[in-house]
C-alpha cells in the first residue's frame, strides 16, 4: 500500500513539470513496474489485527474439601423422678388372710393382709399396688372374761409391705373392722365357778336352817347363783374371720 501510494506521488509530480504526454509516459512505465513489483505476503497481514494467542488451560481448581459433621450435642440427661411416697396417716384397706382367734393365736404371732387396692401419692401416682402382702404381728390379743366386755383385747402391729417380691418396712397402727366374740364351751374353769357357788349356798343353807333339808335348799340356791355366775363370766375368743377387712393407718412417711 505505501508503494501504491508513492507511484501516484511520482506521476502526479511529474504531470506537473513536463506535461500530459511526458506524464502519460511515465505513468506507463511506473505502471509496469509496479507490476513487476514483488508481492509482500506480509505487508498484507500487516493490516490484519494480531491473532490472539490461545489461552492457556485454566488450572484445575481444587475442589473443596466438605465441612466434617459437626458431632450432635449429647442431650441432657432427665431429671430423676421423684421418689414414691406417701404422708403419714394415709391408709391402705386389706384383707386378712387367714383367721385370728384368742383361741389358738398368741402374742408375737404374724399373721398377713392384701391390699385390695391401689394406694396412690397426691400425684395419682401408685405407690402400693392392690395384691401388696402387709404382714401384721399380734401384740396383744385375749379372750372376753364377762359379759360387759364386748370387744376382748387385741392389738395389730404392721411392720412390712411386700410389693413385686420386695419387702419394705412400714409403721403404723392396724385396726380390725369385723371382729367379733365366740363363745368357748363349757370348761373346767366354768364347772368349779357352778362348783363353788353350790357348796357355799349349801353351807349357808345349813347354817341358816340348821337341818339336812336347809342345806339340800341353800345347795340348789347355790348352784343356780353359780351357773348364773358362770354364764356371766364365761370366756368368749375373740375373732377376726378370714377375708375381713383390716385397716392399716402409717404412722410415719413411706417411701420406695
Amino acid at each position: 500500500m505505501a508503494a501504491n501510494r508513492l507511484a501516484i506521488l511520482t506521476l502526479a509530480v511529474l504531470a506537473g513539470c513536463g506535461g500530459d504526454r511526458a506524464a502519460s509516459m511515465a505513468a506507463d512505465s511506473l505502471s509496469r513496474d509496479l507490476q513487476r513489483l514483488p508481492v509482500d505476503s506480509s505487508a498484507l497481514l500487516s493490516d490484519q489485527a494480531a491473532a490472539t494467542p490461545a489461552p492457556m488451560p485454566a488450572a484445575p481448581v481444587a475442589a473443596k474439601p466438605k465441612p466434617k459433621p459437626k458431632p450432635k450435642p449429647t442431650p441432657a440427661p432427665a431429671p430423676a423422678p421423684a421418689p414414691l411416697a406417701l404422708a403419714a396417716g394415709s391408709v391402705l384397706a386389706t384383707t386378712v388372710d387367714r383367721e385370728i382367734t384368742s383361741r389358738t393365736d398368741k402374742p408375737g404371732a404374724t399373721v398377713t393382709g392384701t391390699v385390695a387396692s391401689d394406694v396412690k401419692d397426691a400425684s395419682g401416682r401408685v405407690v402400693i399396688p392392690a395384691g401388696s402382702k402387709v404382714t401384721m404381728t399380734i401384740t396383744e390379743i385375749h379372750e372376753s372374761e364377762n359379759k360387759g366386755d364386748k370387744t376382748g383385747k387385741l392389738t395389730l402391729t404392721p411392720t412390712a409391705v411386700e410389693i413385686d417380691g420386695q419387702s419394705h418396712p412400714i409403721d403404723g397402727s392396724a385396726v380390725a373392722l369385723e371382729r367379733t366374740l365366740r363363745d368357748r364351751k363349757t370348761n373346767a374353769g366354768d364347772v368349779a365357778k357352778v362348783g363353788a357357788g353350790t357348796a357355799i349356798g349349801a353351807v349357808a343353807g345349813r347354817v341358816i336352817g340348821g337341818s339336812t333339808k336347809g342345806a339340800v335348799i341353800g345347795g340348789i340356791i347355790g348352784g343356780a347363783v353359780g351357773t348364773q355366775r358362770a354364764i356371766e363370766t364365761q370366756d368368749r375368743d375373740v375373732v377376726v374371720p378370714a377375708s375381713s377387712r383390716v385397716e392399716v393407718t402409717l404412722g410415719g412417711t413411706f417411701t420406695r
